[in-house]
Protein backbone atom coordinates (compact mmCIF):
# COMPACT_ATOMS: atom_id res chain seq x y z
CA UNK A 1 0.00 0.00 0.00
CA UNK A 2 2.80 2.38 0.98
CA UNK A 3 4.58 1.76 -2.72
CA UNK A 4 1.55 2.26 -4.19
CA UNK A 5 1.32 5.68 -2.87
CA UNK A 6 5.00 6.47 -2.60
CA UNK A 7 4.50 5.46 -6.83
CA UNK A 8 1.89 7.96 -7.01
CA UNK A 9 3.90 10.76 -5.36
CA UNK A 10 5.97 10.21 -7.94
CA UNK A 11 4.21 10.06 -10.76
CA UNK A 12 2.18 13.07 -9.40
CA UNK A 13 5.62 15.16 -9.40
CA UNK A 14 7.03 14.15 -12.60
CA UNK A 15 3.67 15.14 -14.94
CA UNK A 16 4.25 18.46 -12.68
CA UNK A 17 7.31 19.02 -14.10
CA UNK A 18 6.53 18.21 -17.40
CA UNK A 19 3.64 20.60 -16.96
CA UNK A 20 5.68 23.26 -15.75
CA UNK A 21 7.79 22.61 -18.85
CA UNK A 22 5.21 22.65 -21.02
CA UNK A 23 3.91 25.98 -20.09
CA UNK A 24 7.34 27.31 -19.84
CA UNK A 25 7.96 26.31 -24.03
CA UNK A 26 4.56 27.30 -24.71
CA UNK A 27 4.98 31.00 -22.94
CA UNK A 28 8.43 31.27 -25.28
CA UNK A 29 6.63 30.16 -28.18
CA UNK A 30 3.59 32.81 -27.00
CA UNK A 31 6.05 35.51 -26.33
CA UNK A 32 7.94 34.92 -30.19
CA UNK A 33 4.47 35.33 -31.57
CA UNK A 34 3.95 38.20 -30.27
CA UNK A 35 7.45 39.89 -31.30
CA UNK A 36 6.97 38.60 -34.75
CA UNK A 37 3.58 40.43 -34.84
CA UNK A 38 5.15 43.53 -33.13
CA UNK A 39 7.93 43.42 -36.24
CA UNK A 40 5.54 43.01 -39.10
CA UNK A 41 2.97 45.17 -38.04
CA UNK A 42 4.40 47.79 -35.30
CA UNK A 43 6.72 50.96 -35.43
CA UNK A 44 10.25 49.91 -36.90
CA UNK A 45 12.23 52.82 -35.56
CA UNK A 46 13.99 51.66 -32.00
CA UNK A 47 13.70 54.86 -30.75
CA UNK A 48 12.38 55.40 -27.66
CA UNK A 49 9.06 57.19 -27.70
CA UNK A 50 8.13 58.96 -24.53
CA UNK A 51 5.49 57.40 -22.14
CA UNK A 52 2.51 59.61 -20.89
CA UNK A 53 2.70 59.68 -17.19
CA UNK A 54 1.61 56.53 -14.80
CA UNK A 55 1.31 55.85 -11.76
CA UNK A 56 2.86 52.56 -12.02
CA UNK A 57 6.33 51.93 -10.46
CA UNK A 58 9.18 50.11 -11.67
CA UNK A 59 9.88 47.44 -10.03
CA UNK A 60 13.68 47.99 -10.78
CA UNK A 61 13.87 52.22 -10.83
CA UNK A 62 16.63 53.71 -12.89
CA UNK A 63 18.13 56.62 -10.78
CA UNK A 64 18.42 59.49 -12.30
CA UNK A 65 22.24 60.38 -12.76
CA UNK A 66 23.23 64.01 -13.06
CA UNK A 67 25.50 64.68 -15.79
CA UNK A 68 28.47 66.80 -14.03
CA UNK A 69 29.45 70.12 -16.04
CA UNK A 70 32.87 69.28 -18.49
CA UNK A 71 36.06 69.52 -18.15
CA UNK A 72 37.52 73.02 -17.42
CA UNK A 73 38.69 74.64 -20.87
CA UNK A 74 35.64 73.91 -22.93
CA UNK A 75 33.75 76.74 -24.54
CA UNK A 76 29.50 77.20 -24.19
CA UNK A 77 28.05 75.89 -27.30
CA UNK A 78 25.29 77.59 -28.82
CA UNK A 79 23.53 77.12 -32.11
CA UNK A 80 20.69 78.45 -33.83
CA UNK A 81 17.08 77.10 -34.48
CA UNK A 82 16.26 75.87 -38.02
CA UNK A 83 13.57 78.02 -39.30
CA UNK A 84 11.33 76.16 -41.68
CA UNK A 85 10.95 76.59 -45.20
CA UNK A 86 12.25 75.96 -48.62
CA UNK A 87 15.79 75.57 -48.73
CA UNK A 88 18.16 77.77 -50.93
CA UNK A 89 18.86 76.49 -54.27
CA UNK A 90 22.81 75.91 -55.29
CA UNK A 91 24.44 79.00 -56.49
CA UNK A 92 26.94 77.16 -58.77
CA UNK A 93 23.51 75.92 -60.78
CA UNK A 94 23.28 77.51 -64.14
CA UNK A 95 20.37 80.14 -64.18
CA UNK A 96 18.26 81.25 -67.63
CA UNK A 97 16.03 84.00 -67.35
CA UNK A 98 12.21 83.43 -68.73
CA UNK A 99 10.39 87.35 -68.57
CA UNK A 100 7.16 87.49 -68.40
CA UNK A 101 6.25 90.88 -68.86
CA UNK A 102 2.21 93.30 -69.10
CA UNK A 103 1.75 94.18 -72.59
CA UNK A 104 2.98 97.00 -73.95
CA UNK A 105 -0.27 99.07 -74.33
CA UNK A 106 -0.82 98.45 -71.08
CA UNK A 107 2.72 99.99 -70.20
CA UNK A 108 0.64 103.49 -71.06
CA UNK A 109 -1.26 105.52 -68.75
CA UNK A 110 -4.27 106.66 -69.24
CA UNK A 111 -3.13 109.88 -68.92
CA UNK A 112 -0.65 109.50 -71.31
CA UNK A 113 2.55 108.58 -69.94
CA UNK A 114 4.79 105.99 -70.30
CA UNK A 115 4.83 103.81 -67.21
CA UNK A 116 8.19 103.84 -65.92
CA UNK A 117 9.39 100.47 -65.02
CA UNK A 118 10.27 100.21 -60.80
CA UNK A 119 10.85 96.88 -59.70
CA UNK A 120 10.30 93.47 -60.13
CA UNK A 121 9.47 90.37 -58.44
CA UNK A 122 11.71 86.93 -58.68
CA UNK A 123 10.93 83.47 -58.26
CA UNK A 124 12.86 80.30 -59.01
CA UNK A 125 11.98 77.17 -60.25
CA UNK A 126 13.78 73.74 -60.69
CA UNK A 127 13.89 72.61 -64.14
CA UNK A 128 15.92 68.92 -64.93
CA UNK A 129 16.79 68.43 -68.82
CA UNK A 130 17.20 64.47 -69.19
CA UNK A 131 20.34 62.56 -69.84
CA UNK A 132 21.80 62.42 -73.50
CA UNK A 133 23.51 59.74 -74.73
CA UNK A 134 26.13 60.28 -77.88
CA UNK A 135 28.76 58.89 -80.04
CA UNK A 136 32.45 59.68 -79.45
CA UNK A 137 33.70 58.99 -82.71
CA UNK A 138 37.29 58.15 -82.52
CA UNK A 139 39.42 58.73 -85.40
CA UNK A 140 42.94 58.38 -85.89
CA UNK A 141 44.65 59.41 -89.25
CA UNK A 142 47.30 57.04 -91.34
CA UNK A 143 50.40 58.51 -92.66
CA UNK A 144 52.75 58.03 -95.38
CA UNK A 145 55.18 59.26 -97.70
CA UNK A 146 54.13 59.01 -101.36
CA UNK A 147 57.96 59.85 -102.87
CA UNK A 148 59.64 56.98 -101.01
CA UNK A 149 56.70 54.68 -100.30
CA UNK A 150 58.79 54.47 -96.66
CA UNK A 151 61.66 52.44 -98.80
CA UNK A 152 64.24 55.10 -97.16
CA UNK A 153 62.62 55.36 -93.63
CA UNK A 154 63.71 53.33 -90.48
CA UNK A 155 60.35 54.09 -89.66
CA UNK A 156 57.41 52.40 -90.39
CA UNK A 157 55.85 53.10 -93.96
CA UNK A 158 52.38 54.03 -92.53
CA UNK A 159 52.05 55.43 -89.11
CA UNK A 160 49.18 55.83 -86.96
CA UNK A 161 48.56 56.99 -83.80
CA UNK A 162 48.61 54.36 -80.89
CA UNK A 163 44.55 53.59 -79.74
CA UNK A 164 44.14 55.27 -76.26
CA UNK A 165 44.16 53.08 -73.28
CA UNK A 166 41.04 51.42 -72.30
CA UNK A 167 39.87 50.15 -68.91
CA UNK A 168 37.44 47.73 -70.88
CA UNK A 169 39.32 46.28 -74.05
CA UNK A 170 37.69 45.52 -76.71
CA UNK A 171 34.21 47.68 -75.53
CA UNK A 172 32.20 50.67 -76.98
CA UNK A 173 31.45 52.34 -73.79
CA UNK A 174 33.28 55.39 -72.44
CA UNK A 175 34.52 56.22 -68.91
CA UNK A 176 31.76 58.30 -68.74
CA UNK A 177 28.91 55.80 -69.54
CA UNK A 178 30.90 52.87 -67.31
CA UNK A 179 30.72 55.23 -64.58
CA UNK A 180 26.76 56.19 -64.95
CA UNK A 181 26.14 52.22 -65.28
CA UNK A 182 28.09 51.20 -62.18
CA UNK A 183 27.06 54.59 -60.13
CA UNK A 184 23.32 53.63 -60.89
CA UNK A 185 23.44 49.53 -60.35
CA UNK A 186 25.78 50.24 -57.15
CA UNK A 187 25.10 53.55 -55.56
CA UNK A 188 21.39 54.01 -56.84
CA UNK A 189 20.29 50.28 -56.63
CA UNK A 190 18.91 49.84 -60.45
CA UNK A 191 19.63 46.33 -61.56
CA UNK A 192 20.84 46.34 -65.01
CA UNK A 193 17.70 44.82 -66.97
CA UNK A 194 15.93 48.24 -65.65
CA UNK A 195 18.67 50.06 -67.44
CA UNK A 196 18.70 47.99 -70.47
CA UNK A 197 14.92 49.50 -70.56
CA UNK A 198 16.03 53.16 -69.79
CA UNK A 199 18.46 53.19 -72.15
CA UNK A 200 16.11 51.51 -74.71
CA UNK A 201 13.93 54.57 -74.09
CA UNK A 202 16.76 56.84 -75.14
CA UNK A 203 17.01 54.69 -78.37
CA UNK A 204 19.76 52.61 -77.74
CA UNK A 205 19.84 49.02 -77.24
CA UNK A 206 23.05 47.69 -74.07
CA UNK A 207 22.20 44.44 -72.96
CA UNK A 208 22.26 43.44 -69.79
CA UNK A 209 25.18 40.56 -70.70
CA UNK A 210 27.31 43.24 -71.95
CA UNK A 211 26.74 45.85 -68.67
CA UNK A 212 27.71 42.85 -66.32
CA UNK A 213 30.67 41.85 -68.56
CA UNK A 214 31.92 45.87 -68.34
CA UNK A 215 31.07 45.51 -64.73
CA UNK A 216 33.43 42.23 -63.65
CA UNK A 217 36.51 43.51 -66.51
CA UNK A 218 36.19 46.83 -64.76
CA UNK A 219 36.72 45.29 -61.07
CA UNK A 220 39.62 43.24 -61.80
CA UNK A 221 41.26 46.02 -62.97
CA UNK A 222 40.20 48.09 -59.75
CA UNK A 223 41.65 45.30 -57.47
CA UNK A 224 45.00 46.91 -56.84
CA UNK A 225 42.92 49.98 -55.37
CA UNK A 226 41.37 47.50 -52.60
CA UNK A 227 44.60 46.26 -51.89
CA UNK A 228 45.90 50.05 -51.35
CA UNK A 229 42.84 50.41 -49.29
CA UNK A 230 43.32 47.53 -47.22
CA UNK A 231 46.82 49.06 -46.46
CA UNK A 232 45.04 52.44 -45.50
CA UNK A 233 43.13 50.48 -42.80
CA UNK A 234 45.78 48.94 -41.14
CA UNK A 235 46.55 52.10 -40.28
CA UNK A 236 43.87 53.48 -38.40
CA UNK A 237 42.97 53.11 -34.84
CA UNK A 238 39.63 51.06 -35.08
CA UNK A 239 38.26 48.34 -37.91
CA UNK A 240 34.21 47.74 -37.68
CA UNK A 241 32.89 44.63 -39.04
CA UNK A 242 29.67 43.32 -40.35
CA UNK A 243 27.97 40.31 -42.49
CA UNK A 244 25.00 40.32 -44.43
CA UNK A 245 23.41 37.33 -46.63
CA UNK A 246 23.47 36.91 -50.10
CA UNK A 247 22.38 34.89 -52.70
CA UNK A 248 25.30 33.76 -55.35
CA UNK A 249 24.22 31.55 -58.83
CA UNK A 250 26.54 28.97 -60.22
CA UNK A 251 28.65 28.47 -57.17
CA UNK A 252 31.58 25.57 -57.82
CA UNK A 253 29.99 22.60 -55.42
CA UNK A 254 27.00 24.96 -54.18
CA UNK A 255 23.63 24.54 -54.89
CA UNK A 256 21.98 28.22 -55.44
CA UNK A 257 19.64 28.16 -52.89
CA UNK A 258 23.12 28.30 -50.46
CA UNK A 259 23.59 31.29 -48.50
CA UNK A 260 26.74 33.11 -49.52
CA UNK A 261 27.98 36.53 -47.62
CA UNK A 262 29.00 40.23 -48.11
CA UNK A 263 31.44 40.70 -45.32
CA UNK A 264 32.20 44.35 -44.84
CA UNK A 265 35.39 46.03 -43.65
CA UNK A 266 35.27 49.61 -41.90
CA UNK A 267 38.57 51.40 -41.04
CA UNK A 268 41.41 53.87 -41.36
CA UNK A 269 41.93 57.12 -40.10
CA UNK A 270 39.20 59.15 -38.57
CA UNK A 271 39.77 61.66 -40.93
CA UNK A 272 40.01 59.04 -44.17
CA UNK A 273 37.83 56.34 -43.50
CA UNK A 274 37.60 53.33 -45.77
CA UNK A 275 35.30 50.73 -46.47
CA UNK A 276 35.91 47.36 -47.68
CA UNK A 277 33.30 44.79 -49.13
CA UNK A 278 34.70 41.18 -49.39
CA UNK A 279 32.39 38.29 -51.21
CA UNK A 280 32.60 34.65 -49.50
CA UNK A 281 30.81 31.78 -49.74
CA UNK A 282 30.41 31.15 -46.19
CA UNK A 283 30.54 32.74 -42.91
CA UNK A 284 33.21 31.57 -41.30
CA UNK A 285 35.49 33.37 -39.23
CA UNK A 286 38.26 32.57 -41.36
CA UNK A 287 37.76 35.42 -43.88
CA UNK A 288 37.60 38.06 -40.91
CA UNK A 289 41.33 36.40 -39.64
CA UNK A 290 42.38 36.19 -42.87
CA UNK A 291 41.70 40.50 -43.74
CA UNK A 292 42.66 41.26 -39.98
CA UNK A 293 45.93 38.94 -40.02
CA UNK A 294 48.39 42.14 -39.59
CA UNK A 295 46.07 44.52 -37.68
CA UNK A 296 47.11 46.08 -34.47
CA UNK A 297 44.65 48.14 -32.84
CA UNK A 298 40.69 48.09 -32.00
CA UNK A 299 38.16 46.02 -33.75
CA UNK A 300 34.37 46.03 -32.79
CA UNK A 301 31.87 43.17 -33.77
CA UNK A 302 28.25 42.13 -32.73
CA UNK A 303 28.46 38.92 -30.71
CA UNK A 304 28.98 36.52 -33.91
CA UNK A 305 31.00 33.35 -32.65
CA UNK A 306 33.02 33.85 -35.65
CA UNK A 307 35.01 36.92 -34.15
CA UNK A 308 35.82 35.24 -30.98
CA UNK A 309 39.28 34.62 -32.58
CA UNK A 310 39.97 38.20 -31.80
CA UNK A 311 40.18 37.47 -28.17
CA UNK A 312 43.24 35.66 -28.17
CA UNK A 313 45.25 37.88 -30.69
CA UNK A 314 48.30 39.81 -28.98
CA UNK A 315 48.14 43.57 -30.00
CA UNK A 316 44.05 43.92 -30.60
CA UNK A 317 41.15 44.48 -28.35
CA UNK A 318 38.09 42.82 -29.05
CA UNK A 319 35.18 45.54 -28.54
CA UNK A 320 31.50 44.48 -28.17
CA UNK A 321 28.43 46.47 -29.74
CA UNK A 322 26.25 48.80 -27.19
CA UNK A 323 23.63 48.88 -30.34
CA UNK A 324 22.96 45.09 -30.55
CA UNK A 325 22.74 44.96 -27.00
CA UNK A 326 20.03 47.31 -26.62
CA UNK A 327 18.32 45.88 -29.63
CA UNK A 328 17.90 42.35 -27.72
CA UNK A 329 15.99 44.61 -24.52
CA UNK A 330 14.14 46.85 -27.26
CA UNK A 331 12.70 43.17 -28.74
CA UNK A 332 11.93 41.84 -25.17
CA UNK A 333 10.29 45.24 -24.37
CA UNK A 334 8.10 45.38 -27.25
CA UNK A 335 6.94 41.58 -26.84
CA UNK A 336 5.91 42.93 -23.43
CA UNK A 337 3.88 45.40 -24.42
CA UNK A 338 2.27 43.47 -27.41
CA UNK A 339 1.32 41.33 -24.43
CA UNK A 340 -0.46 43.70 -22.23
CA UNK A 341 -1.19 46.18 -25.44
CA UNK A 342 -0.18 48.98 -23.20
CA UNK A 343 2.63 50.96 -24.70
CA UNK A 344 2.98 53.08 -21.20
CA UNK A 345 3.63 50.03 -19.05
CA UNK A 346 7.49 49.15 -18.22
CA UNK A 347 8.70 46.34 -18.04
CA UNK A 348 12.33 45.26 -16.99
CA UNK A 349 13.60 45.12 -20.59
CA UNK A 350 12.75 48.99 -20.29
CA UNK A 351 14.68 49.34 -17.10
CA UNK A 352 17.87 48.27 -19.16
CA UNK A 353 16.66 50.45 -22.26
CA UNK A 354 16.84 53.70 -19.41
CA UNK A 355 20.01 52.38 -18.14
CA UNK A 356 21.70 52.20 -22.01
CA UNK A 357 20.07 55.71 -22.75
CA UNK A 358 22.57 56.99 -19.46
CA UNK A 359 25.74 55.80 -21.75
CA UNK A 360 24.22 57.75 -24.92
CA UNK A 361 23.64 60.45 -22.76
CA UNK A 362 27.33 60.82 -21.91
CA UNK A 363 28.12 59.99 -25.59
CA UNK A 364 25.98 63.06 -26.79
CA UNK A 365 27.44 65.72 -24.26
CA UNK A 366 31.02 64.87 -25.22
CA UNK A 367 30.16 65.54 -29.28
CA UNK A 368 28.39 68.70 -28.17
CA UNK A 369 31.25 70.23 -26.36
CA UNK A 370 33.72 69.32 -28.60
CA UNK A 371 35.98 67.50 -26.37
CA UNK A 372 39.24 66.60 -27.47
CA UNK A 373 40.55 63.24 -26.48
CA UNK A 374 42.34 63.95 -23.31
CA UNK A 375 38.85 65.31 -21.92
CA UNK A 376 36.46 63.17 -23.67
CA UNK A 377 38.40 60.01 -21.25
CA UNK A 378 38.17 62.11 -18.79
CA UNK A 379 34.65 62.42 -19.18
CA UNK A 380 33.75 58.36 -19.88
CA UNK A 381 35.60 57.53 -16.82
CA UNK A 382 33.63 60.27 -14.74
CA UNK A 383 30.38 59.95 -15.82
CA UNK A 384 30.01 56.37 -18.34
CA UNK A 385 31.87 54.11 -15.56
CA UNK A 386 29.28 54.40 -12.66
CA UNK A 387 26.18 53.98 -15.26
CA UNK A 388 28.27 50.78 -16.24
CA UNK A 389 28.86 49.59 -12.93
CA UNK A 390 25.20 50.10 -11.93
CA UNK A 391 23.94 48.68 -14.96
CA UNK A 392 25.83 45.20 -13.93
CA UNK A 393 25.25 44.78 -10.43
CA UNK A 394 21.24 45.53 -11.85
CA UNK A 395 21.67 42.82 -14.83
CA UNK A 396 23.14 40.40 -12.35
CA UNK A 397 20.40 40.97 -9.94
CA UNK A 398 17.62 40.10 -12.17
CA UNK A 399 19.31 37.34 -14.39
CA UNK A 400 18.60 34.63 -11.21
CA UNK A 401 14.80 36.29 -11.52
CA UNK A 402 14.33 36.12 -15.52
CA UNK A 403 13.49 32.87 -17.33
CA UNK A 404 17.04 32.17 -19.42
CA UNK A 405 15.41 30.83 -22.53
CA UNK A 406 12.87 34.09 -22.71
CA UNK A 407 13.54 37.24 -24.49
CA UNK A 408 14.75 39.11 -21.57
CA UNK A 409 16.70 36.07 -20.39
CA UNK A 410 18.17 36.04 -23.67
CA UNK A 411 18.82 39.97 -23.52
CA UNK A 412 20.62 39.56 -20.09
CA UNK A 413 22.75 36.79 -20.81
CA UNK A 414 24.28 38.27 -24.20
CA UNK A 415 25.16 41.38 -22.77
CA UNK A 416 26.76 39.50 -19.33
CA UNK A 417 28.55 37.43 -21.78
CA UNK A 418 29.78 40.24 -24.01
CA UNK A 419 30.60 42.63 -21.06
CA UNK A 420 34.12 43.00 -20.98
CA UNK A 421 33.93 43.47 -24.89
CA UNK A 422 31.17 46.24 -23.87
CA UNK A 423 33.21 48.23 -21.49
CA UNK A 424 36.71 48.67 -23.62
CA UNK A 425 35.07 51.47 -25.34
CA UNK A 426 35.27 53.74 -21.54
CA UNK A 427 38.56 53.47 -21.32
CA UNK A 428 39.61 55.02 -24.49
CA UNK A 429 38.40 58.28 -26.21
CA UNK A 430 38.49 57.61 -30.01
CA UNK A 431 36.14 54.89 -30.50
CA UNK A 432 32.27 54.92 -30.20
CA UNK A 433 30.02 52.62 -28.30
CA UNK A 434 28.59 50.84 -30.94
CA UNK A 435 29.08 49.14 -34.61
CA UNK A 436 26.47 51.83 -35.77
CA UNK A 437 28.75 53.00 -38.46
CA UNK A 438 29.37 49.50 -39.99
CA UNK A 439 25.18 48.94 -40.09
CA UNK A 440 25.18 52.01 -41.84
CA UNK A 441 27.33 51.22 -44.39
CA UNK A 442 26.29 47.58 -45.34
CA UNK A 443 22.82 49.08 -45.37
CA UNK A 444 22.92 50.63 -49.22
CA UNK A 445 23.96 46.99 -50.38
CA UNK A 446 21.01 44.97 -48.33
CA UNK A 447 18.71 47.93 -50.59
CA UNK A 448 20.50 47.13 -53.58
CA UNK A 449 20.02 43.01 -52.65
CA UNK A 450 16.43 44.17 -52.81
CA UNK A 451 16.27 45.01 -56.29
CA UNK A 452 18.20 42.35 -58.09
CA UNK A 453 18.02 39.49 -55.29
CA UNK A 454 21.21 37.72 -56.22
CA UNK A 455 24.15 37.56 -57.58
CA UNK A 456 24.85 35.64 -61.44
CA UNK A 457 27.93 34.40 -60.73
CA UNK A 458 30.62 34.64 -57.95
CA UNK A 459 32.99 36.80 -60.49
CA UNK A 460 30.19 39.27 -60.37
CA UNK A 461 29.34 39.12 -56.43
CA UNK A 462 33.11 39.87 -56.50
CA UNK A 463 33.05 42.76 -59.24
CA UNK A 464 29.80 44.14 -56.59
CA UNK A 465 32.41 44.26 -53.53
CA UNK A 466 34.98 46.18 -55.35
CA UNK A 467 32.39 48.73 -56.78
CA UNK A 468 30.63 48.63 -53.19
CA UNK A 469 34.18 49.50 -51.89
CA UNK A 470 35.15 52.13 -53.86
CA UNK A 471 31.74 53.73 -54.22
CA UNK A 472 30.62 53.79 -50.65
CA UNK A 473 34.54 54.93 -49.31
CA UNK A 474 34.08 58.24 -51.87
CA UNK A 475 30.73 58.93 -50.02
CA UNK A 476 31.89 58.52 -46.40
CA UNK A 477 34.95 61.25 -47.83
CA UNK A 478 32.05 63.52 -49.29
CA UNK A 479 33.17 62.63 -52.67
CA UNK A 480 30.20 61.75 -55.76
CA UNK A 481 30.34 59.13 -56.44
CA UNK A 482 29.72 59.21 -60.39
CA UNK A 483 32.64 61.86 -60.70
CA UNK A 484 34.99 59.55 -58.65
CA UNK A 485 34.73 56.76 -60.62
CA UNK A 486 35.15 58.45 -63.90
CA UNK A 487 38.07 60.45 -62.53
CA UNK A 488 39.07 56.69 -61.78
CA UNK A 489 38.52 55.40 -65.63
CA UNK A 490 40.33 57.57 -66.73
CA UNK A 491 43.65 57.34 -64.79
CA UNK A 492 43.72 53.62 -63.85
CA UNK A 493 44.70 52.65 -67.22
CA UNK A 494 48.16 55.17 -66.86
CA UNK A 495 48.90 54.26 -63.27
CA UNK A 496 51.89 51.23 -62.55
CA UNK A 497 53.05 52.00 -59.11
CA UNK A 498 51.48 51.27 -55.71
CA UNK A 499 52.21 55.13 -54.35
CA UNK A 500 49.73 55.69 -57.53
CA UNK A 501 47.27 53.49 -56.36
CA UNK A 502 47.26 55.06 -53.35
CA UNK A 503 46.44 58.46 -54.68
CA UNK A 504 43.84 57.53 -56.24
CA UNK A 505 41.76 56.49 -53.26
CA UNK A 506 39.01 58.67 -52.29
CA UNK A 507 41.01 59.59 -48.99
CA UNK A 508 43.74 61.16 -51.14
CA UNK A 509 42.24 61.79 -54.80
CA UNK A 510 42.73 65.57 -55.88
CA UNK A 511 38.89 66.99 -55.13
CA UNK A 512 39.68 69.44 -57.89
CA UNK A 513 41.09 66.96 -60.32
CA UNK A 514 37.65 64.91 -60.34
CA UNK A 515 35.07 67.84 -60.43
CA UNK A 516 36.97 68.78 -63.76
CA UNK A 517 36.97 65.49 -64.78
CA UNK A 518 33.79 64.98 -64.48
CA UNK A 519 32.17 67.14 -67.13
CA UNK A 520 35.24 66.19 -69.85
CA UNK A 521 34.78 64.25 -72.41
CA UNK A 522 36.86 60.88 -72.11
CA UNK A 523 37.00 58.09 -74.30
Amino acid sequence: MLECQSNSCEEVKRLEAELSSLKSAFQRVEEMNRLLQAQLFGRKSEKRVSAPETSQLLLFPSPEVELPPPVDHTEEITYERKKPGRKKLPKDLPRIDIMYDIPEEDKVCECGCQKTRIGEETSEKIDYIPATLQILNIIRPKYACKGCEGVESSSPAVMIAPPPKSLVSKSNASVGLLAHVFTAKFADALPFYRLEKIFARQGIHISRSSMSNWAIKAAEKCTPLIAAMHDLMLEGPLIQCDETPLQVLKEPGREDTKKSYMWLFRGGPPDKPALIYCYHPTRAGKVAKDFLRQYKGYVQTDGYAGYDFLDGRKGVYHMACWAHARRKFFEASKAAKAASNDNSSSSYADVAIQKIALLYKVEKYIKKCQMDHEQGLQYRQENAKPVLDDLKKWLLDISALTPPKGLLGKAVHYTLKQWPRLCIYAQTSHVPPDNNLAENAIRPFVVGRKNWLFSGSPSGAKASAIFFSLIETAKANNIEPFAYLKYVFTVLPHVKTKSEYRKLLPSFADPGRIASCKDRVVQ
